[in-house]
């Protein structure tokens, strides 16, 4: 059988060396797997398992990203026999990487690596500003930031592995189906096992959509490849208005590659619309181009050295670009119909995602769901490991807490971070109805962009949304600005306390700071449209 993709597996053919040490040994610091962004040492060994059933392991979970890894690493914690099966397939650009799922290699982690060096090119306007003296003659060494990111996160895939030795924990490299609910097939294209287990997770994770036109494989990259990428992209082009697209188009734009979104409908699908406009109206303002109302049908490459050529459909009108990059964020897919879930009787959605209920558990009682491969549940690593440990508790600890899917807060990484929590303004008003929604708004300026004179009024944004009918309950919280998530993270904890508009008042805020500005809100969107703001 031909090797398949689960995503966030390690690719372990390909060998490299850290501080001069050989692929093939193991970091010394074990990495705490419950936290993707420490390295510490694990507190306790964990107890020898103890076997009540005649399979082979407690618990075996399928899928090496954050949420398996996290199941897997707290039901050894807890005593129990556990395996985890891990394996990646190249992507059709030939792009492979290590444990630790989609977050770490081609996801979180390099996204942010990237968007921050972003935000470092675009700062040379301020620091000269400032009086440091700044180079704009070189352009940006794109070889040098992709080496830097990538040592870091082979740095993370090895404290992946200690850990798991540490724990005593099986893992499989290779790619995992099943043969009924309690037994799993092995294979890496060299050697095949099988295994029982008591209790299976399924943590596969996805991958990126294709759009299933002529040359898309041939000549397109997802975000799969460009966090890998061994060249700087020259002139690109990012299909799609999601939140992948507009990251990855931000950051590029930023290092100054000359960058276009090729966008069909709407942008940032799901979340606030007046956020999204505001984004890609600064980003626009900023040097991103757009095509609106488009969609590509084909991609050709006439000369193999040249550029590629893309035609697409706008408004009805066929017209053809080049590019030197093409790159697709148009979605993403789970990576479940592979697995041979027929065996089991679990139940799957046409795209492959999996419906389970609030304990996760899908329609067979000893198979469960974690992650980005739940049907209508939040795609984010944090909650993936939050929902992986507490199913680890439920099925080993005895306890009965369950994953709270509720105001968890979240942040896109556009060049001007939009940080969200709770519902959208347009989810808040279908909810309860319009006439019982408030939305307080402000426009404002950071203190820091004071020294630079070029950057407008009115780019960054908040809005706090409240029930009327419950004493001014927050029920949504939007924020466009400069390190929108670090302000987001701490309304975010509020918003789970139940605050109202009177708590978040009665605050004093720390001046002068971003987060202040979401205090003391004053005006209603629905009083006074006009959200500028006066002020030091």
């Amino acid at each position: 059988m031909e090797p398949f993709s689960v995503d966030g597996g390690a690719f372990e053919s390909v060998p490299f060396q850290i501080d001069g040490g050989a692929g093939d040994a193991f970091m010394s610091v074990p990495f705490n797997i419950s936290d993707p962004f420490a390295v510490q040492e694990v507190s306790h060994k964990p107890p020898e398992p103890v076997k009540t059933h005649p399979y082979d392991y407690d618990l075996f979970v399928i899928g090496g990203g954050s949420g398996g890894i996290s199941a897997a690493r707290w039901a050894a914690e807890l005593g129990k026999k556990v395996a985890l099966a891990d394996f990646v397939q190249p992507s059709p650009a030939g792009s492979t990487w290590g444990i630790g799922g989609t977050c770490v290699n081609v996801g979180c982690i390099p996204k942010k690596l990237m968007h921050y060096s972003g935000i470092l090119a675009e700062s040379k306007h301020d620091m000269q500003m400032a009086g440091i003296a700044v180079d704009n003659a070189t352009p940006h060494k794109w070889e040098t930031m992709v080496g830097s990111v990538q040592k870091h996160i082979k740095s993370l895939n090895w404290g992946y592995k200690a850990d798991l030795i540490k724990l005593k924990i099986k893992y499989f490299n290779m790619y995992a189906t099943f043969k009924d609910a309690h037994t799993i097939h092995l294979d890496n294209g060299k050697t095949q096992d099988t295994v029982t287990a008591d209790k299976i997770i399924i943590a596969v994770g996805g991958r990126p959509q294709y759009p299933g036109i002529p040359g898309d494989k041939e000549y397109g990259i997802t975000s799969d490849d460009i966090f890998s990428l061994k060249k700087a992209p020259g002139k690109t082009l990012v299909v799609g208005a999601s939140y992948i697209a507009l990251e990855c188009s931000g950051f590029l734009t930023a290092l100054g590659y000359d960058t276009t979104v090729m966008v069909r409908s709407i942008f940032l699908r799901g979340f606030d619309q007046d956020m999204a406009n505001r984004i890609a109206t600064y980003m626009e303002n900023h040097g991103t181009k757009f095509i609106r109302g488009a969609i590509p049908t084909k991609l050709e490459k006439p000369d193999p050295q040249g550029k590629i050529h893309v035609t697409f459909d706008q408004s009805g009108e066929l017209k053809t670009e080049e590019y030197d990059t093409v790159l697709f964020a148009i979605g993403r897919y789970a990576l479940t119909k592979n697995i041979n879930l027929e065996s089991t009787g679990v139940k799957a959605e046409s795209n492959g995602k999996l419906k389970v209920n609030d304990l996760e558990e899908t329609n067979v009682p000893n198979i469960y769901g974690i992650g980005d491969v739940i049907y209508g549940m939040l795609e984010l690593t944090p909650v993936a490991i939050k929902a992986g440990k507490l199913l680890a508790y439920r099925l080993f600890g005895g306890k009965t807490e369950k994953m709270d899917y509720i105001n968890v807060p979240t942040t896109v990484f556009t060049p001007l971070e939009y940080g969200s929590c709770g519902l959208s303004e347009e989810d808040a008003k279908a909810k309860y109805g319009a006439e019982n929604i408030s939305t307080y708004h402000t426009e404002f300026k950071p203190l820091e962009w004071a020294l630079y004179k070029a950057r407008p009024e009115g780019d960054c944004y908040v809005k706090v949304l409240v029930n009327k009918l419950e004493n001014e309950r927050v029920v949504g919280f939007h924020i466009l600005s400069p390190n929108a998530g670090e302000v987001t993270q701490g309304v975010g904890i509020a918003m789970k306390c139940g605050v109202t508009k009177e708590l978040l008042d009665s605050c004093v805020g720390i001046h002068p700071t971003i987060a202040e500005d979401c205090i003391g809100l004053q005006f209603t969107k629905e009083d006074n449209p006009d959200a500028a703001k006066g002020g030091c």
